[in-house]
């Protein structure tokens, strides 16, 4: 098995060209419009996928969306004008699906990003996107991976967000250079 960066790097990217290419455009597309009909926007996951998500937030609010991660210390209260976005491969993590159940009773719209789609977290969701990687379940329609445990369904969920975030600029004719102005600045 060859193990330089150069094989090792391209199988990577060759894995997150099949993932990503493998993502409808309209699951795409109706996150996009439940994004923009949010007042905020919350996310939740665990582990790697949570970091993810925290970087889809900071973009957010660079973009000036209101968003936070559950258990952020600023975090406001969830309300029916508000979007969760539920990040997690199987969609049966336990804290994914016990914040989505207490979440429910507040009412948001809640979209599953993931890739099993008859999960516990989908039932509860009003949209889904699917990103078809191999997760701990291992499902048979599932992309599978030489990569260590879930880390194509990770990387793929961090690049999809990047693109949603390229395509809020793009729809709201946002001026890239503008976006410095809500950057960090104590650095």
């Amino acid at each position: 098995m060859n193990s330089t960066y150069r094989n090792c790097s391209e199988l990577i990217l060759s894995e997150i060209t099949q993932s990503l290419t493998s993502i409808s455009e309209e699951q795409v597309m109706t996150l996009v419009s439940e994004i923009e009909k949010a007042e905020k926007v919350f996310v939740v996951g665990v582990g790697r996928v949570l970091l993810a998500l925290q970087t889809f937030v900071k973009r957010l609010n660079h973009l000036g969306i209101p968003a936070y991660y559950v258990g952020q210390l600023d975090e406001p209260a969830i309300t029916e004008k508000d979007l969760l976005i539920v990040g997690s491969g199987s969609g049966e993590s336990v804290v994914p699906v016990a914040i989505t159940k207490v979440a429910e009773k507040y009412h948001p719209r809640i979209v599953h990003i993931g890739s099993n789609m008859h999960s516990t977290v989908t039932s509860m969701s009003v949209a889904q996107v699917r990103i078809p990687c191999r997760t701990k379940l291992g499902l048979e329609d599932e992309i599978s991976s030489s990569q260590p445990m879930s880390s194509l369904f990770e990387q793929s969920l961090m690049l999809l967000l990047d693109t949603v975030s390229l395509m809020l600029v793009r729809k709201n004719d946002i001026h890239l250079p503008d976006l410095w102005k809500q950057h960090a600045n104590l650095e």
